[in-house]
């Protein structure tokens, strides 16, 4: 069987030891699988967690490999099995259910002041279908909760007997190739004309692609014109995708467009306490108080890391400390904090704490400056190669010993004062994610 073929693929690709304790205990799903989405079956909810954010991307790559279509990936628990065959068997209500992921809903998204308005409109149009706003484009960065929003519309919609299709671009251009080499793109066009909510994934994709932004522009209009509700995302606005034709770019913003910002330290913990709940994992305050601090705002690498660990927890048989915490992300804190620049910790401090950055280099004595020049100390001594001399120099004070001075004061402060630690690791974390939003 192919699926065998593709597993046994991975397995080159990975350790003995991976292969053993987690792809070994899939078991691909026949009758469950469409061209478009591959089912595997798994025994329970921490093995499906796991493969499904280290190993889906993988498997789905290896599929577009052997099969020219790259497929969902769907890993179910065992005991979900008859759900998915009934999914599968009410297809014709309802494209491509199969492939919601049924724990992304409006109840299980973490809502605070960076997505709340994207939460609402997604609300909004779930409860009544293109009257409301019509098109909606959520843009935000990758790990922000985009996909999870589309999945909470469509699940809910979905409820109410919607004909719903939840597809990427990517996949929505695979589809209409397959389509126009197989001479069937009648079928195309009634599968994706004629349903009430189409959400579609990452139309940055669409960029340069002038073939299927033609189809995709007709599509849009019947949608539109039959009232049916089109939801999109993106990484950016539309203005700012590259190779997107004019006409699609104006179609985009007929609606409304809504981001989701990074998210801040305070829904950041609450995210991996729900996260811990969902998949029964046990972890201390202090353990979750470090990783918010001190993973960026990617929500998907922040659940990754909460699973890697309880896997490591439960191999040694031992609760989540501390120390694992911090040698579990050390690896993507050295990635994201390599040519952290002197200029750019000033200009985080002082947005942070809302002063000037020539402020930090006067010689002013006022109580937030004095303690933002040090927080800079502090994060140039431990994130950068500088010398002491190399930082009087840089924030004009009178030589080494001011800045030695310096440190010993921020160190007890962090030591002795909770929120000072706090504010610091999240400094850090801020200048960890711009560093990544520039390079991507």
């Amino acid at each position: 069987m192919l699926e065998n073929s593709i597993l046994k693929q991975l397995k080159d690709e990975i350790t003995d030891y991976e292969y053993t304790t987690y792809i070994s205990k899939m078991k691909y799903d026949e009758n469950a699988s469409k061209s478009d989405l591959a089912v595997f079956i798994v025994p329970n909810i921490y093995l499906a967690n796991w493969i499904k954010s280290k190993y889906s991307e993988k498997i789905a790559h290896l599929f577009e490999i052997y099969k020219k279509i790259k497929p969902e990936i769907s890993i179910i628990v065992e005991s979900q099995k008859k759900d998915v065959k009934s999914l599968k068997s009410s297809a014709s209500k309802v494209h491509n259910r199969a492939i919601l992921n049924p724990s992304y809903t409006f109840e299980s998204f973490v809502i605070g002041g960076s997505n709340q308005f994207c939460f609402e409109i997604a609300k909004k149009i779930s409860q009544r279908q293109a009257e409301v706003y019509n098109p909606v484009l959520i843009y935000a960065g990758t790990g922000n909760g985009k996909t999870h929003i589309l999945n909470a519309i469509g699940n809910s919609v979905s409820e109410k007997n919607k004909n719903v299709i939840y597809i990427t671009a990517e996949q929505f251009l695979n589809d209409f190739i397959t389509r126009i080499q197989n001479n069937t793109m009648d079928r195309f066009r009634d599968k994706y004309r004629n349903c009430d909510y189409l959400l579609i994934d990452d139309v940055q994709f669409f960029g340069g692609k002038e073939g299927v932004q033609e189809e995709f522009f007709h599509t849009f209009n019947e949608l539109h014109n039959k009232k049916k509700q089109i939801v999109m995302t993106s990484d950016k606005p539309p203005k700012q995708i590259l190779g997107l034709e004019e006409r699609l770019k104006s179609r985009f913003e007929w609606g409304i467009i809504a981001d989701i910002q990074p998210p801040g330290l305070e829904t950041k913990i609450t995210i991996i306490n729900q996260k811990c709940r969902l998949n029964q994992i046990e972890i201390d305050k202090e353990v979750i108080d470090y990783l918010a601090a001190n993973i960026n705002d990617n929500i998907r690498q922040l659940e990754g890391i909460i699973l890697k660990l309880n896997a490591q927890a439960s191999i040694i048989g031992q609760n989540i400390t501390l120390i694992m915490a911090k040698n579990a992300i050390k690896d993507i804190q050295a990635e994201n904090l390599e040519n952290i620049t002197l200029e750019n910790i000033i200009k985080i401090v002082s947005k942070e704490l809302n002063i000037k950055p020539s402020e930090i280099k006067s010689k002013s004595r006022n109580k937030t400056i004095a303690n933002a020049r040090r927080i800079v100390i502090y994060l140039a001594r431990t994130l950068t190669p500088n010398s002491m001399p190399d930082l009087a120099r840089f924030l004009n004070l009178k030589d080494h010993s001011s800045v030695s001075k310096a440190m010993k004061v921020i160190k007890t402060e962090i030591d002795e004062n909770i929120h000072m630690k706090t504010m610091v690791e999240e400094i850090k974390s801020k200048m960890q994610n711009e560093r990544t939003s520039k390079e991507s």
